[in-house]
């Protein structure tokens, strides 16, 4: 299982625009074959933190999501200009014990 955890900081005043855009996006991204979990998360503290975790069943299936034509539009198009930062990490899912 492919992991990703993105942090995203959003530039002063766009925050409100980029959780209504990310908020689109988990049932576009949830609809992909790959993807299992798209949870999108917003800071209490600070209303311009989010941050993603999402599933997949392989590294394949998020560069599919990635190339697709909603991510290219929303994150690509909309959300990166808008952001001050973001730092994608990746993991694999550590499986219990047989």
């Amino acid at each position: 299982m492919f992991v990703v955890v993105a942090h995203y900081y959003a530039k002063e005043g766009k925050d409100d625009e980029i959780a209504e855009i990310l908020q689109r996006m988990i049932p576009i991204s949830l609809a992909e074959p790959g993807c299992l979990v798209y949870y999108v998360n917003r800071s209490l503290d600070d209303r311009r933190k989010f941050l993603l975790y999402e599933q997949y069943r392989t590294r394949d299936d998020y560069e599919a999501h990635k190339a697709s034509a909603a991510f290219q539009e929303n994150i690509v198009g909309k959300v990166i200009p808008m952001l001050e930062s973001r730092v994608p990490e990746f993991y694999e899912l550590v499986e219990p014990a047989e």
